[in-house]
Order: C-alpha cells, then sequence, then structure tokens
C-alpha cells in the first residue's frame, strides 16, 4: 500500500510539472536587417528564420534596405508591439544610440548581428571578427604585391564593422611599408562604388591594388579595371557570396575575397537571443572566424 502511494504521490508531482512547461511564454522577436538586396543579408535572414523555427520562437523581420529613417520606424513599430527582443543591424552605428536605448527603456533587450552599434551597449553582438578579416587581406595584398606598390580603399564608413575591416587593413600593412595607401573614397551600393573605382583609377592609372569593404565594392572595381584595361591590379573583397567566389575563380584581377559566414551568424543571434530571455548568459560579442577565398 505504501509502495502504490509513493508511485502516486511521484506520478501526480511529475504531471504538476506538464502544465508549468505547456505555459511556458512564447517569444516574439523582432530583427531590423540592414538590406535584403545582397545575398549576404538573403543568407542571414534565412539562417534567422530556420534557428527561429527550431526554438519554437516567433521572428518578424523588418528589411531597412538601407534607409536609417525606414530602420528607425520598424524599431519603433517593434517598441509598440512590445517584442521580447530585438535583433539588429543598424544602418548608421552611431544614429541607431537613441533607437537602441528607447528599446532598452521599455524592456526590451538588443541584440546586434553583423554591424555594431557605437556608444550603447548592446546584450551581445554577433558577428565576423571584421578587424582580422581585414589585417589577412592586408597581409594578403603586402604578399601579392612583393612588400610594395600603390593601393586603394572602397569605404563606408558609416558602418562599425567596416571601419574594423579598414583599420584591420591598414593593420596588415604594417610589415610592408613599402606598399602605399594612396585613396580611400566611399561607395556604398554597387553602382556608386563602380563611380568611385572609375574614379580612383583615372586619378591613379597604375594602381596596384584596391581592397573593396564588401563584395559590391570589389566587384565593381573589377568592372572599373576592365574599363581602365588595367589588368595587372590586386582587387580583394570581403563577404564572400557565390557571385564573388565566382568572380574570383574567373576574373583575373579579382585575387581573393575574405569569406564571411552569415548562416552561422544569423543563427548564434537568434539563438543567443533565446538564451538570455531565458535567464542563461552570453558573451557581450560572439565572432565567427572569416576565411579566405583565393585563386587556387
Amino acid at each position: 500500500m505504501k509502495q502504490a502511494t509513493l508511485i502516486g504521490a511521484l506520478l501526480a508531482a511529475s504531471l504538476s510539472l506538464l502544465p508549468h512547461s505547456a505555459q511556458a511564454k512564447h517569444y516574439q522577436l523582432g530583427a531590423s536587417l540592414l538590406t535584403q538586396q545582397h545575398p549576404f543579408y538573403i543568407e542571414l535572414a534565412n539562417a534567422m528564420k530556420a534557428e527561429a523555427q527550431r526554438e519554437d520562437v516567433t521572428l518578424n523581420i523588418s528589411i531597412a534596405n538601407q534607409d536609417f529613417n525606414k530602420q528607425l520606424s520598424d524599431v519603433e513599430d517593434f517598441i509598440t508591439k512590445k517584442v521580447d527582443a530585438i535583433i539588429i543591424s543598424p544602418v548608421d552605428s552611431r544614429g541607431i544610440q537613441a533607437a537602441i536605448i528607447k528599446a532598452e527603456k521599455a524592456g526590451i533587450p538588443v541584440i546586434s548581428v553583423d554591424v555594431a552599434a557605437e556608444g550603447v551597449p548592446v546584450i551581445t553582438h554577433v558577428a565576423t571578427d571584421n578587424y582580422a578579416g581585414g589585417v589577412a587581406a592586408g597581409r594578403l595584398m603586402g604578399k601579392l604585391l612583393n612588400g610594395k606598390g600603390n593601393v586603394a580603399i572602397i569605404d563606408y564608413p558609416a558602418l562599425q564593422s567596416v571601419v574594423a575591416r579598414v583599420e584591420g587593413f591598414r593593420k596588415g600593412l604594417v610589415d610592408t611599408p613599402a606598399i602605399k595607401i594612396v585613396a580611400v573614397q566611399p561607395g556604398i551600393t554597387r553602382a556608386e562604388a563602380l563611380t568611385t573605382a572609375q574614379n580612383i583609377l583615372q586619378g591613379h592609372p597604375n594602381l596596384d591594388g584596391l581592397f573593396g569593404f564588401g563584395d559590391d565594392a570589389a566587384l565593381a572595381a573589377v568592372i572599373a579595371a576592365k574599363s581602365a584595361r588595367n589588368d595587372r591590379i590586386k582587387i580583394i573583397g570581403f563577404d564572400g557570396m557565390p557571385e564573388a567566389r565566382k568572380a574570383v575563380d574567373n576574373e583575373p584581377t579579382f585575387v581573393a575575397v575574405i569569406q564571411q559566414y552569415p548562416d552561422q551568424m544569423g543563427s548564434k543571434a537568434v539563438a543567443a537571443t533565446v538564451d538570455y530571455l531565458n535567464g542563461k548568459t552570453v558573451p557581450k560579442t560572439i565572432a565567427v572566424a572569416p576565411g579566405i577565398y583565393q585563386k587556387h
């Protein structure tokens, strides 16, 4: 009789746990992404959706399309809807400060992915180690140019991730002081980068190397180099999406691209967000190591 009573008590205790787990909160996440016009961000978003499905959370993604005002409006909308957390890749690393502060004042934690927010803390930042990638690009450029020559950079100074890449690139050239950076100009979209690359090559017709902050910038530089009939220039990009890797294989001037892994970044961002909401400790930065894709 005592044994039956004990088994019954244990069964009742175990069953009492079921309603609690069944009533566990279903999290609503908002994500504001920089763009959906680039394969990198398409892959990032797809990985976020897949991880959200695995974690059984609702993920609402808004696309800023590099429009800062649109991003501010999207964040405001997430705050109004009282989402449990916001994942963001800022259009403007500094400009996003006020929106993040407003979200956190509303009790909504913010996680950044790919592009960092400047001057304001977030729960965690998930990104490629952009500085390390830039260093690798600079060292590779130094090696490919045999330690001397003139190089240029196509930049996107509003993004902290790109600032880190460019700083890293400069650092990577330290051991080859005979390589001079003769031009640093912005070129955000591929069309803008093409104009920038054309202007740089017009001003420096014998340019030896060019570092593009992203695939679009590097691919635009390849086109500009063809038009300028500069077939000896060494172009290195950053991102490493399929189009860029194919161009490295086929275009003589596109010698390498620092490869990011947006699928890892997307899944890690959502997983870290859910961990935080579940009371777990998450690191302040979650770095994804870049690779190098170059001609074989």
